[in-house]
């Protein structure tokens, strides 16, 4: 049986379902949140063409019927995550062998039934099932008809279908109908004692993923594919620059980037404010030389204020080697 991927011409409804024959999930991939994996996007409970999250919030977008675990960059991808069983079922089917790209709208790509990429479904009984989305060609290690376990790996995170970033989009369907683990009753507030999760996730809205320096601006795809950090600064560089990538952004929302010296000294700092709601973003700021630069270790400090408070950090080091993560 091929997989159920045409996820648009699926029944949407982010809410009303019973919990109490509901399948209890774990955390669908083999990372850990908040470090070497985040939370994208939830599935859009607005039944308009707005887009809200379960909090209320705008970490979704119109008619997104998932949660999306994402990794911080290429490089990450490239050094494998496993996707792994949310709960224990049967395989109602698969695909494998789409190419792991990012996907642009302009080039034409037919994918029409295929937006989900290569991917695993499971029917967990009941009418409840789950559909692991986006994940690395050949990867697939589950064939129709298997019976699986909480954990059992599926295969890895990878970059197939309509995506643009790697990650695994999880989808949870009661008779076909979108389900909101977070929020199985449908609406959206807190998250109450109905989420369906074994291990409560926590709501994280918007942050950075990495920060780094560099002697000029990056070029965007090197920050995404965790390429872009230079691990030493030469004596002559002519200028240097810190940078930080971050997801979530709001309007308003405002990037405060520092470049810190080897004696613990702040040589640089820039504020940049966003205009707009994004789903990633990277900014950057820094200062030419005015001599030679002393050895020793430089640091870049990436922090996002909203609301003027300070919601999260991320720094590193030129001594701190390649991203890995």
């Amino acid at each position: 049986m091929k997989i159920c991927a045409n996820i648009a011409a699926l029944a949407f409804v982010a809410g009303a379902a019973s919990a109490q024959d509901a399948p209890r999930l774990g955390l669908p991939v083999d990372c850990t949140l908040g470090d070497t994996c985040f939370i994208q996007q939830y599935t859009d409970v607005d039944p308009g063409p707005a887009a809200q999250d379960f909090m209320c919030e705008g970490l979704s977008y119109d008619g997104h019927k998932g949660t999306d675990f994402a990794l911080p960059s290429l490089a990450a991808m490239e050094g494998g995550v496993a996707v792994i069983a949310a709960a224990p079922g049967t395989v109602r089917g698969i695909r494998d062998g789409m190419a792991d790209r990012v996907h642009e709208p302009q080039s034409g790509d037919d994918l029409a039934g295929r937006d989900c990429g290569n991917g695993v479904v499971i029917d967990h009984g009941d009418g409840w099932e789950t559909q692991y989305c986006h994940m690395g060609k050949g990867s697939v290690l589950v064939s129709t008809g298997d019976q699986v376990e909480r954990g059992t790996a599926l295969g890895q995170i990878g970059l197939s279908g309509r995506t643009q970033f790697p990650h695994l989009h999880l989808s949870l369907r009661k008779d076909g109908e979108v389900v909101d683990p977070f929020r199985p009753e449908g609406g959206c507030g807190a998250q109450g004692a109905s989420a369906l999760w074994i291990d409560p996730l926590s709501y994280q809205p918007g942050g950075l993923l990495a920060a780094g320096l560099s002697v000029t601006v990056p070029e965007y795809d090197a920050v995404k594919a965790g390429t872009a950090a230079i691990t030493q600064v030469a004596p002559d560089a002519p200028s240097l620059v810190a940078w930080g990538y971050g997801y979530g952004a709001r309007p308003g929302d405002v990037v405060r980037l520092t470049i810190i010296g080897p004696g613990g000294e702040t040589l640089f700092q820039h504020e940049a404010q966003l205009e707009k709601a994004q789903a990633q973003y990277f900014r950057a700021a820094g200062k030419r030389a005015r001599a030679r630069w002393q050895g020793g270790d430089y640091t870049a400090r990436a922090e996002l204020l909203r609301g003027g408070k300070v919601i999260d950090t991320a720094e590193r080091g030129t001594a701190d080697g390649p991203i890995s993560q």
